[in-house]
Parts: structure tokens; sequence; C-alpha cells
């Protein structure tokens, strides 16, 4: 789906909320929803039905909770204003762009 600048954040003993978190963004609000609706059909058909979605209406920031991995989907311009990876990576011990 072409998502831009993905970066993972490794959370393994530093949070309960997951052991990863992806910060990744979309160039329009369709594009943030399209990605988000993508990435919600394929954690499912892999056997996780337990996700959990918010955002995806607004499409300005979407985010996908599949239990140990918490993906965030923003527009570039909500992702610069709420700068999670800053937050994160400060608390996290790695925060790398996949390869």
């Amino acid at each position: 789906m072409k998502a831009e600048d993905s970066v993972v954040i490794d959370l393994t003993d530093k949070s309960s909320i997951g052991d990863y978190m992806v910060v990744t963004t979309g160039r329009s609000q369709r594009h943030v929803s399209a990605v988000a609706d993508h990435l919600v059909k394929d954690i499912e058909a892999a056997g996780n039905s337990r996700v959990r979605i918010e955002g995806m209406r607004q499409g300005d920031w979407v985010l996908i909770d599949a239990g140990d991995v918490i993906v965030h989907v923003f527009r570039s311009e909500v992702r610069a204003f709420y700068n999670l990876e800053k937050m994160w990576s400060a608390t996290a011990k790695d925060a790398r762009r996949p390869t």
C-alpha cells in the first residue's frame, strides 16, 4: 500500500501495552484509511480475529491494536504533531526503520 517512513519501536520489557509499535504515514486521509484497512485484513487473514481499530472513519490517524503489535497510521501533519517516535524511543531501547 506504499505507506511511507515506517518505524518499528521495540517495547519489549518497556511497556505492558505491547511488544512492538509500528508508526507509518499515509499521503492523504483516503490513503491512511486504505493502508489501515489493508493491514487489518492481512492481520485477520493471519488468524488474529481480535483486532481493535480506532479512527478509521476520520482518516487522520488510525490506531490498530493487534495485541502484541500496535500500529499507528498517520497523515504526515498529524504524525509530526504527536511525534510518537520521539516519546516512545526515549523509553524504548530500540527504534528502527525496517529493512
